[in-house]
């Protein structure tokens, strides 16, 4: 396809240089057009006229091509940085399901918490696409047979503190001892939740994305902040460090910052009502984004990725994730969450959370007669007010509608 070309390094480096020679070759030849005019048996008026606008003609055809080359220098360069895997996965029943892990690592911290997991289930087709969030305190984790992780914990990941988002650094931290090695771009912290999580929802994982929550606001900023319906006044800050200010509720157009803030804060509810205002947060950039913009902002964007995004999506796959991107933002974003009440958190029915799963899944293709377990099947209005209080997703349909 057209998007294929555009984004193969070998026809965009062909590309620009052909924007290089293509400017040199035009300032050549409107040089040539005004040796050819004669400018010095003209009148003086006349000739200063004409060469005025050869020089502005020269200026601006070198300028646009010289820029557009750099543009596609920038483009190969943060390609080449970040989907720089080789190593290509096919969608499992008509459908890609990448894990997105948003990180909170700072110089204050030690190590990398992947405090935010949701997978991405996406249609191979329509782009139609079911986010299912993972609680990062989830307990009783279970891995698959012949992972490594299975050898150290044959039944459940038992250890002192052993919640969904200890599986990476406990991984890392032991991968010599169980002869795990990283391969590709994943090391053995990123397998190690790549098949705890693929063994909690029943779903084979395609790919990993890793998002510094950082590199996620400088993003936000390049693109000229988003929009989002907040729902509750949001604090900024809090918990280990003072409160600096709020977020009001109603539409608002957030920064980086703050809209790094509404996807983090839980001085005032919970880690289950931050998982919805994540989503919130992702499907207002998903909105946000568009061609315009991101053409406007490619160098902005390219330099805030780089921080941003480390994932095993290889450059063969790109196109097909762009082109999917772009279905998504016209059909609904569904979502399910395995949090109380429909599930324990400290003792999961692992039954119950892969049939939640995967009944969301067929309902978001369009399949018939599909009772969806738990909160997102009936909600009462007070139950309905309660979620947008606590700012969760609004609830519509008996499928969770986020933003």
């Amino acid at each position: 396809t057209l998007l294929q070309l555009v984004l193969d390094p070998r026809v965009s480096t062909l590309g620009r240089w052909f924007l290089i020679l293509g400017a040199i070759s035009w300032v050549l030849l409107l040089l040539d057009a005004w040796r050819l005019g004669r400018p010095l048996q003209l009148p003086r008026k006349h000739r200063l006229w004409m060469t005025g606008l050869n020089g502005a003609l020269c200026m601006a055809t070198a300028g646009v091509m010289f820029f557009a080359a750099h543009l596609v220098s920038v483009q190969n360069g943060f390609i080449g940085a970040v989907f720089a895997s080789e190593t290509t996965s096919k969608p499992e029943a008509g459908r890609y399901n990448v894990l997105l892990m948003g990180t909170d690592s700072g110089p204050d911290r030690s190590g990398m918490r992947p405090d935010s997991m949701t997978v991405a289930s996406i249609d191979a087709e329509t782009g139609r696409t079911v986010l299912i969030g993972m609680p990062r305190n989830l307990q009783d984790i279970r891995f698959p047979e012949g992972s490594f992780m299975k050898k150290a914990f044959p039944d459940t990941f038992d250890c002192d503190g052993c919640y969904l988002n200890a599986v990476n650094t406990w991984a890392n931290d032991h991968a010599k001892e169980l002869g795990a090695k990283t391969v590709g771009q994943r090391t053995p912290g990123i397998q190690a939740t790549m098949d705890a999580v693929s063994e909690a929802t029943g779903l084979k994982l395609n790919y990993y994305g890793l998002v510094n929550m950082h590199g996620f606001s400088e993003l936000i900023d390049a693109v000229g902040g988003v929009t989002v319906n907040v729902r509750q006044r949001t604090a900024i800050g809090g918990i280990g460090s003072p409160i600096r200010g709020y977020i009001e509720a109603g539409e608002q157009k957030l920064t980086g910052d703050q809209a790094l803030w509404y996807g983090r804060s839980r001085v005032q509810n919970n880690d289950f009502s931050r998982m919805g205002r994540q989503k919130c947060v992702m499907n207002a950039m998903l909105h946000e984004l568009s061609p315009q913009k991101v053409l406007l902002n490619v160098e902005k964007i390219a330099d805030s990725s780089k921080t941003l995004l480390d994932t095993d999506i290889p450059q063969s796959d790109l196109a097909t994730f762009i082109d999917l991107a772009l279905k998504a933002k016209s059909a609904p974003l569904s979502t399910v969450s395995l949090v109380p009440p429909a599930i324990y958190t400290g003792n999961p029915d692992w039954t119950k959370v892969r049939s939640m799963v995967s009944k969301a899944v067929d309902k978001a293709e369009g399949k018939k007669d599909i009772a969806m377990e738990g909160p997102q099947v009936k909600v009462t209005a007070k139950a309905q007010l309660a979620l947008k209080a606590d700012g969760m997703a609004e609830i519509k349909g008996g499928m969770v509608n986020v933003g």
